[in-house]
């Protein structure tokens, strides 16, 4: 998809009639200035984080207000090690700052995507989409049918 990245999302959820509310807000730099500019609870916010496992980048997602499992994460995988992805690698693999990231993979960005069984309790996430000036709110269960992700639990309190 050419374009920016919010460009490139808000017309592949068009493409797909997917009903989604798109907010412009001061930049955002942690979940929590986003859940307040937003209006949202943290946990409606879904975090995306990009891990390298083996030689291969991933995309996981969870609710804003908790933190990763890697525990969970390596035992799915089978493996012993993984690693966030670093700023410089971030930025070449996907054009976007830390906080910007949205919790979105192919065709919008080229990862497999897992999403936490925390985002499922909430009737909606609100992401940062490709800006830390642009959210979209939307259905979970409209995220759920458009992303297509693998579903596993890889959250934990923060």
């Amino acid at each position: 998809m050419s374009g920016t990245v919010f460009e490139s999302i808000r017309r592949w959820l068009d493409e797909a009639g997917i009903s989604y509310r798109h907010l412009r807000h001061e930049p955002t730099y942690t979940s929590e200035e986003a859940a307040r500019a937003r209006g949202e609870k943290t946990r409606i916010g879904g975090k995306a984080l990009l891990i390298k496992i083996g030689d291969v980048f991933h995309l996981f997602v969870l609710s804003a207000a908790l933190k990763l499992d890697s525990s969970a994460v390596k035992r799915r995988f089978g493996v012993k090690r993984m690693r966030f992805a670093t700023t410089d690698e971030l930025r070449e693999l996907t054009g976007l700052v830390p906080g910007s990231v949205p919790p979105l993979g192919r065709p919008i960005l080229p990862f497999d995507l897992f999403v936490d069984e925390s985002i499922l309790v909430n009737e909606r996430i609100a992401f940062n989409a490709g800006s830390l000036t642009d959210s979209i709110i939307m259905s979970v269960q409209d995220y759920l049918q458009v992303a297509q992700p693998e579903v596993f639990g890889f959250a934990e309190p923060s």
